[in-house]
């Protein structure tokens, strides 16, 4: 027994001993530069470019701190305080080796004294204690890139965590020697937690409220800065065959993000933002203060959903953005609906789904039966988004009461129960942005259904019948 023990710890030894081998330090202190440019710099959800295999040189960073009040959300207005003048922070991308001169502004009409701590600086502070800068100066200081990696930056001026919580974070990449491996398409991607006075969806300019921030209870969770910020005309998008890179960061300054594109798998992770790739990854962790680079090829068309797979944060605090595939479709990758049939399990068969004419079970006949039926139904298939009374969740569904969208055209309202409905649409004065699947009902289903929704919450009371969802589902 104890041979084989000895065995085992020699061969994990062993194994650990290689895998370790593969990752070799670089001594980047010793990298000569040779000349200097100037640092693009880029705005969310865009990157620049690549470093390739260019030499290390001296890198000018020129960033400006902006105070400014944006859009949290439809009709709640927000004063963020900004690297750059975007939520999250102006992209950095270096590569190890470079000198970088980072001259650091605060614009003057800015109300507070601000500075960086990056988290790829060796030195104290990350660069904080060097970069002090009161409204209306600048200061410079440089440093020696030395670790390759994605790197988060935060303001770190006290109270830190109101500086981060207000928006002051983004992301530096420090790309190896010759530059990473390339892919097709780039996107700058990082999420927040946002504390205001007021509730979520309360309009008005909303105070940050530090007690909400100190029990960790916010109000949105929100990728780049504000809902709605990657969906609609603002969503990602790439083409059947492309390879995707996603450069995610977590700016904080409470939440970890548990960060997955539904629908798709990680083909390469660079785990926590380092030199660790794990592969075939559905969801990776993402702390507060941290980032990960994420790699996958899209071989099939339609909506990528991006969320924060604590889920709720998602659909009720903002934390969705889309990736528009565009492309011919695959169907031995994946087919859609291949058939949709009634399971019996007390009968142990399996029924086609009744049709119009089927009498297996009672229909309801009168309208006071088809909408206690329909009444149901929505129980059962609508209520969790939404909601009991029809009033939905602020910046994630629209409400289905006194809803002008609904009453409009009760054609389109059973083709969005029948085919479902991705992308921005107006309800009462409000813009929603987000994914509604297709329902699988039958026309009777979806009759009695809608009959119920148009008959309550000061609806049009208009009468849907199964012909009708009939004549709307026939068509292509």
């Amino acid at each position: 027994m104890k041979k084989i023990f000895i065995l085992i710890f020699a061969s994990v030894t062993f194994i650990g001993c290689k895998q370790n081998d593969e990752y070799k330090k670089v001594d980047a202190s010793q990298i000569k530069v040779e000349g200097s440019m100037n640092a693009e710099l880029t705005a969310p959800p865009f990157v620049p470019k690549p470093v390739g295999d260019r030499p290390a040189k001296k890198l000018i960073v020129n960033m400006e701190i902006i105070e400014k009040e944006g859009e949290m959300a439809d009709g709640v207005k927000y004063v963020y305080w900004t690297f750059g003048g975007s939520v999250p922070g102006s992209f950095i991308r270096t590569r190890i080796g470079d000198e970088v001169e980072f001259h650091l502004k605060n614009h003057p009409d800015n109300k507070l004294p601000h500075n960086i701590d990056l988290h790829a600086v060796t030195g104290p502070g990350g660069g904080a204690k060097s970069s002090f800068v009161a409204p209306g100066h600048e200061v410079t200081f440089s440093f020696k890139v030395l670790n390759q990696g994605l790197y988060v930056y935060h303001c770190a001026t006290a109270p830190v965590g109101m500086h981060i919580a207000n928006g002051m974070y983004g992301l530096i990449l420090v790309e190896p020697e010759g530059g990473l491996p390339p892919v097709d398409k780039e996107y700058y991607v990082m999420q927040g937690d946002f504390y205001t006075k007021g509730a979520n969806g309360e309009k008005g300019l909303q105070p940050f409220d530090m007690a909400k921030a100190v029990k960790e209870e916010p109000d949105y969770v929100v990728f780049n800065g504000k809902t709605g910020s990657l969906t609609g005309d603002n969503a990602l998008t790439a083409k059947v065959g492309e390879t995707i890179r996603l450069f995610v960061g977590n700016g904080g300054p409470n939440l970890v993000s548990s960060f997955h594109v539904i629908g798709e798998i990680f083909d390469n992770v660079h785990v926590e933002g380092g030199s660790l790739v794990n592969h075939d990854v559905q969801t990776t962790l993402v702390p507060a203060g941290g980032a990960a680079i994420v790699d996958f090829k899209v071989d099939v068309p339609g909506s990528l959903v991006i969320v924060d797979h604590s889920i709720f944060r998602t659909f009720n605090k903002g934390s969705l953005g889309l990736i528009n595939v565009s492309g011919d479709e695959n169907k031995t990758i994946y087919s859609g609906t291949q058939s949709d049939e009634v399971y019996h399990p007390e009968g142990g068969t399996i029924q086609t789904m009744p049709n119009e004419t089927s009498a297996k079970a009672p229909k309801a006949v009168t309208l006071v039966e088809r909408i206690a039926e329909g009444k149901s139904i929505y129980a059962k298939t609508c209520f969790a988004c939404h909601q009991a009374t029809g009033e939905g969740l602020p910046n994630a569904f629209p409400p289905l009461a006194k809803s002008d969208y609904l009453n409009a055209d009760v054609n389109r309202a059973i083709e969005i129960v029948l085919k479902g409905k991705t992308g921005e649409i107006v309800v009462n004065g409000k813009k929603y942005n987000s994914v509604m699947t297709a329902q699988t009902l039958t026309d009777d289903e979806i009759a009695n259904v809608l009959t119920y929704v148009y008959s309550t919450w000061g609806n049009s009371k208009k009468e849907v019948t199964p012909a009708m969802v009939k004549a709307v589902r026939s068509k292509k």
